[in-house]
């Protein structure tokens, strides 16, 4: 009889190598580690460069022995931008020719094969197994970094294709309201689509039967765990549990992460540099005064863009916190000639930097809303901290979480396919003045949903607990059989 070599569980992590993933993926990792589960953490060894290089990843995670990161090679040379707007097609042809037989081999090593409780795979990355490889020995989680709302519209669009709903014959086209996605009728509009679903011909255009592939693959793992809450999208998590039962909604994670550390944290997960400066300036800003602008880690806009916001926050007269990535403006020669009205303009009531400490930032008292591009993660981090929004999508999952905030949950404006400064400046004070009351009231209301959540008692708390506890099962079920070998 053999002796079972540990009956701690161990489990894999392997998010896709974009800011967003990572940030929320080592949350749930470190949410594990205190959960005493070892945990493997795999990244492409770029990404893993850039977070030694500007995050506290290693002493943070240090606390726990049994933490290990590995890494990967992407495939990708060291100069490759690897920007996921821009180079997605040759990032998946590199992604399925190096990556993939690199994971498999991986997993067949005898480090993993024998030890090995189960693996929790990015969705991003489910193409990297085939479901019914035998090789694949151990239960496979699905981590989708969407929301339900995004995740459930992008599951319904083989429906909407094979009914012609996605044919956009013109901008008058546009506005039409699709009927054809169970529980959000008389909601979304074609434009509150996916931007990936403005394909010409969306029967073979590659990019969105990729996407829409990978995210039906995702429902076929052993189960699905999503970073939302069941007072928020409830009804539509029902949707998706008709395709995928077994289903841990764990979110807001950086808030129950909180919770477990019954502490407040700051996980610097971060791809670039973060100025801390920005926080000094808000120190001295009024409650309540500041909007906060940030569109992610990847969007991009051109020169025109950068100017019609730049002159829409100088003329609302309200004072503006802008993060601008050094990447932000595609096709950028030298420096932009800055009339001199939005100098002084920015001079008196602007401040700008490279990179935030967003948590920290929404949460700041003198922050009363925040422009942002609708990535999940961001909008979660507005919704905890209790602050409205103005919604400027970029594309993936954006379009639908813009129509939600401004739409189902009243928690602010949405302003995709606008770029005018005359836009810009109305809707930052109707969120900052004009409306600023209705918009505030529902924004505490779910705030506190989402801290209920995440608290003892509260359904993520739960979920989450449930997820450990069937992680621990799994372990037990493999010492059994070693035990009885």
């Amino acid at each position: 009889m053999e002796e079972p070599q540990s009956t701690s569980p161990h489990v894999l992590l392997f998010p896709a190598p974009a800011q967003g993933h990572l940030n929320v993926m080592l949350k749930l990792a470190e949410l594990l580690s205190l959960s005493s589960i070892r945990v493997t953490f795999l990244t492409t060894e770029h990404s893993y460069r850039q977070l030694t290089l500007h995050s506290d990843v290693l002493p943070r995670f240090s606390l726990f022995p049994s933490f290990q990161f590995r890494t990967i090679s992407d495939g990708l040379p060291l100069s490759h931008p690897r920007t996921f707007s821009h180079h997605l097609p040759e990032m998946l042809h590199s992604f399925v020719s190096v990556t993939k037989p690199l994971f498999r081999d991986m997993l067949l090593s005898p480090h993993f094969s024998s030890d090995l409780t189960c693996l929790i795979l990015d969705g991003f990355f489910s193409y990297l197994l085939d479901i019914d490889d035998d090789f694949v020995k151990v239960p496979v989680f699905c981590f989708r970094t969407f929301g339900a709302c995004s995740t459930w519209t992008i599951l319904s669009i083989p429906n909407l294709i094979k009914q012609e709903q996605l044919t956009i014959k013109g901008e008058e086209d546009m506005d039409r309201i699709l009927d054809n996605v169970p529980g959000m009728e008389n909601l979304l509009r074609r434009r509150d689509l996916p931007g990936f679903c403005r394909a010409t011909d969306p029967n073979n255009d590659l990019i969105l039967q990729f996407i829409v592939s990978a995210f039906i693959r995702s429902t076929k793992f052993s189960a699905l765990i999503m970073n939302t809450f069941e007072d928020l999208e409830g009804p539509i998590l029902s949707n998706i549990r008709t395709l995928c039962p077994n289903l841990y909604s764990i979110g807001p994670l950086h808030a129950l992460l909180k919770t477990k550390l019954n502490h407040e944290t700051e996980s610097l997960n971060n791809l670039w540099e973060v100025d801390r400066s920005c926080l000094t300036w808000l120190d001295n800003q009024a409650a309540g005064s500041v909007i906060y602008v940030s569109f992610g880690s990847i969007t991009v806009m051109g020169n025109r863009e950068l100017l019609e916001f730049w002159h829409g926050l100088v003329n609302s007269g309200r004072r503006f916190l802008w993060v601008i990535r050094p990447d932000l403006v595609k096709g950028k020669n030298g420096e932009i000639e800055i009339p001199a009205e939005l100098e002084e303009g920015t001079k008196q009531r602007g401040y700008m930097v490279g990179w935030t400490p967003q948590e920290k930032v929404l949460c700041h008292e003198a922050v009363g809303g925040f422009l942002t591009h609708s990535g999940w993660n961001s909008t979660l981090e507005s919704i905890v901290a209790g602050k409205p929004m103005i919604c400027w999508p970029y594309g993936f999952d954006q379009q639908v979480n813009s129509r939600f905030v401004s739409n189902v949950w009243n928690l602010g404006l949405d302003m995709k396919d606008l770029c005018d400064r005359e836009t810009v400046a109305k809707m930052v004070n109707d969120v900052m003045v004009n409306r600023k009351e209705e918009f505030v009231r529902s924004a505490t209301e779910i705030a506190n949903l989402a801290r209920r959540s995440v608290n003892p008692g509260g359904s993520s708390y739960a979920n989450f607990d449930r997820l450990v506890e069937d992680i621990r099962n799994l372990s037990g079920q493999k010492t059994s059989v070693i035990v009885n070998k």
